[in-house]
């Protein structure tokens, strides 16, 4: 089981690596869409970028797995893809609304609170409780995930209190990842969360972009390539690993772990010469420290279950 969970913890690992270069994709696609955020809205464009990214994941995803075609007549891989695809939307939607009033260090932040929202929700929803030493880990890891561009300078307003939300719902996902995967087929609930994440965030681009013309904006010079990325790397693959990587660890450990993406943001922004890197950058250094802490306590109780359980 040892073994089992820190593959988990490598693959997870390796997910932050991916969603650190969506900040760049996301940047890039962006930047080339100026007159169409003009013409449209910021919050149509976006949810154009979120529903296409995912409709590439789907289109990749179906024709190569048999599961995912069959869970788009399951009832329950429904039910399960509804309440995932729903949370992430809603993280998402919250986040790109609130990042147009904030500065990147007070979204970094506050967004870094699922960390937190994380640890208090499995209290409360999940069946596998924080340690002493997990909360520990918490707490290392929202400051160093949050002070990594610099201490932030909160002034509450809409776009703070729509950011924190964000943060909640983002700890929601990962909780439910964790009872929903237990029980379904990880690449089933991929398969039908992708496609509510397309649909509901297509839904938002029409209405906030005032009709289907809107989705012109996908296939500008300078977005398709980062759509693609976006799509494949940061949607089919992040996703997928998440499902299957997660089940096999506390919901609260994956939480800290994930808080390693504004590291790999910032370090591949930099190479892009989209952001400066600053002495704060070493406050990533407390996201280590968290997530050893985390490692030998999770190792420490899985060795003492097995003494207890005696051998096989």
């Amino acid at each position: 089981m040892a073994t089992k969970r820190q593959q988990a913890a490598l693959g997870l690992f390796g997910v932050t690596l991916l969603w650190g270069g969506t900040f760049v994709w996301m940047k890039q696609a962006m930047n080339s869409l100026d007159a169409e955020i003009t013409q449209y809205s910021t919050t149509a464009v976006v949810g154009v970028v979120v529903s296409a990214r995912f409709f590439i994941a789907f289109a990749a995803l179906l024709p190569f797995s048999s599961t995912a075609r069959a869970a788009l007549t399951s009832k329950e891989d429904w039910k399960g893809g509804l309440i995932l695809g729903g949370l992430m939307l809603a993280g998402f939607v919250l986040q790109m609304i609130g990042i147009e009033s904030v500065t990147p260090s007070v979204s970094a932040f506050l967004t870094s609170l699922y960390v937190v929202f994380t640890a208090i929700l499995s209290i409360k929803i999940s069946d596998r409780k924080p340690t002493r030493m997990m909360i520990v880990g918490v707490a290392l890891a929202t400051f160093g995930a949050g002070f990594i561009d610099g201490p932030p300078h909160i002034v509450w307003g809409t776009g703070e209190l729509l950011t924190v939300a964000c943060a909640l719902f983002f700890a929601l996902h990962i909780i439910y990842t964790d009872r929903i995967t237990k029980q379904l087929d990880p690449i089933a609930v991929t398969s039908t969360s992708f496609l509510v994440l397309v649909l509901g965030a297509g839904i938002i681009a029409v209405i906030a972009g005032g009709g289907i013309s809107v989705f012109e904006s996908a296939w500008q010079d300078g977005v398709v390539l980062p759509l693609l990325c976006l799509g494949l790397f940061g949607s089919l693959a992040c996703i997928l690993m998440l499902n299957i990587f997660q089940k096999h660890l506390n919901p609260t450990h994956a939480a800290i772990i994930y808080s390693f993406e504004p590291v790999w943001a910032t370090l591949y922004g930099w190479q892009q010469d989209m952001v400066d890197i600053s002495i704060w950058l070493a406050m990533g250094l407390l996201l280590l420290v968290g997530n050893i802490i985390v490692e030998f306590d999770e190792s420490s109780s899985a060795t003492h279950l097995n003494e207890e359980a005696g051998p096989e």
